[in-house]
Order: structure tokens, then C-alpha cells, then sequence
């Protein structure tokens, strides 16, 4: 059994091979979500992104939960992760219970899916904050400094891969990569669902079919997303 020393070298260094590498945004963004859950005190955790227009979109998630969640906190405008985002700092909520009138609609959620605590975490470099990471416990408590640095860490290496230094020099590129991340996303989204449907197995269950396929072929999940949508391939 590997420690969790190594775990998080191992992450680090696939995270990093985006520096060196072409690479795909919605698999180096599910990457950092599953590695946070895997190395932190953490149950589930979902990313935000903002597209080119400044909106904000869920991208990545480790559980329907969680999803679930972030989608609420992006409707209602408002809550941890969407502060995070809007402040650029980090955002800890030691029990979700007690916010009292502070995002309502957050906190209806959250206790809806077990989540009692959550540490939201910016994406960003060089002033630039381009979305947030909420880490959902399903305890009431903060997170570790410790963990809550290896999460910031996690965060700010995932966001150089995405706005490293020749993408800054084109923003257009920028903008082209998030925006078929976003439509890589509805693609995912729709798959699952027919995995879902035509195998009679819950949606997290229906993902991991379609990454696992994904990457035993190596395929990408929206050309893999495609095929399951159009019946060409059954998971």
C-alpha cells in the first residue's frame, strides 16, 4: 500500500505534466478533484470554472453530491465556493449548520447531501483567479494547514497548467480550450445518462465506465461520450 507521501508526489507529477505536454482540460481538472478527495480530509469535492465570459460552470466533481451542490451554489449566486471565486482567497466553513441566514440556499443543500463543512479553495496565478474548489466534509471542522496548503498547492500547480505562459500570451487559445471543456462537460453529462439508463447503474458508476474506457483506449471522454450517445458503443 502506497503512503500518502508517494500519493502526493504522484499527483503532483500528473498534474504537472501539463507544463511539458498537450493535454486534455477536463481530464487534468477531474484529476485535481480526485486527487484532493484521495490525499486530504475531504469526502467529495467539484470545481468551478469560469468561461470566457466570466460565468462561472461546474467542470468537475467526485460525486453526484457534490455536483449537485455546486450546481445549487451557481443558481442561487452565492455561497463558499462563488466567494472563493469572487475574492480570489480561501473560504472555510467549519459547520454548515450554523451559517444561519448566510446562503440559504447553500446551506439547504449542502446538510441535503451529508456535507457538514466545507473549504473552498481559489484557482489561481500571477492575480488571475479563473474559478474554486470546494472540499465538502461530511463532519463539521476545518481543514488541516497542512492539508489545506497541499489543497492550495494541488490548486495553483492544476491552475498553471491551464493558463501556463504561451496561453497567456494567447488568450483566444484560452478561451477556445474552456470553452470545449464546457461542451466536452454536456457531452459527458449526456453519456452518462445513457450508460445509466441502458446498463441500470447509478450515474458515478455510468462516469467511471466512461473514463475507465476512456483511458484503457486511450480516447478522450468526450470522443468516448460521443460514441456512447450516438449508440456506437455500449458501457
Amino acid at each position: 500500500m502506497t503512503s500518502r507521501a508517494e500519493r502526493l508526489s504522484a499527483a503532483f507529477v500528473k498534474i504537472t505534466d501539463t507544463l511539458v505536454a498537450d493535454y486534455d482540460v477536463l481530464d487534468l481538472l477531474h484529476a485535481l478533484v480526485e486527487a484532493s478527495v484521495d490525499l486530504l480530509d475531504a469526502a467529495a469535492a467539484g470545481l468551478l470554472l469560469a468561461n470566457p465570459h466570466g460565468e462561472l460552470q461546474l467542470l468537475a466533481s467526485t460525486s453526484e453530491r457534490s455536483q449537485l451542490v455546486e450546481i445549487l451554489q451557481l443558481q442561487a449566486g452565492d455561497g463558499p465556493c462563488v466567494e472563493c471565486y469572487v475574492t480570489g482567497k480561501p473560504v472555510t466553513v467549519e459547520d454548515i449548520d450554523a451559517l444561519d441566514v448566510r446562503w440559504p440556499e447553500f446551506q439547504t443543500a449542502a446538510l441535503s447531501q451529508g456535507f457538514h463543512s466545507v473549504h473552498a479553495v481559489p484557482m489561481r496565478v500571477r492575480g488571475t483567479t479563473i474559478g474554486a474548489m470546494g472540499l465538502f466534509g461530511e463532519n463539521p471542522g476545518a481543514l488541516s494547514r497542512e492539508d489545506a496548503a497541499i489543497g492550495q498547492a494541488l490548486a495553483d500547480v492544476a491552475t498553471i497548467g491551464l493558463l501556463q505562459e504561451r496561453t497567456l500570451r494567447e488568450s483566444a487559445l484560452v478561451n477556445e480550450q474552456l470553452q470545449r471543456a464546457l461542451n466536452s462537460r454536456v457531452l459527458i453529462e449526456q453519456a452518462k445518462g445513457v450508460i445509466a439508463h441502458t446498463a441500470g447503474v447509478d450515474m458515478e458508476e455510468a462516469f467511471q465506465r466512461l473514463r475507465a474506457f476512456a483511458r484503457g483506449n486511450n480516447q478522450s471522454l468526450p470522443d468516448v461520450a460521443t460514441h456512447v450517445i450516438n449508440r456506437q458503443l455500449s458501457l
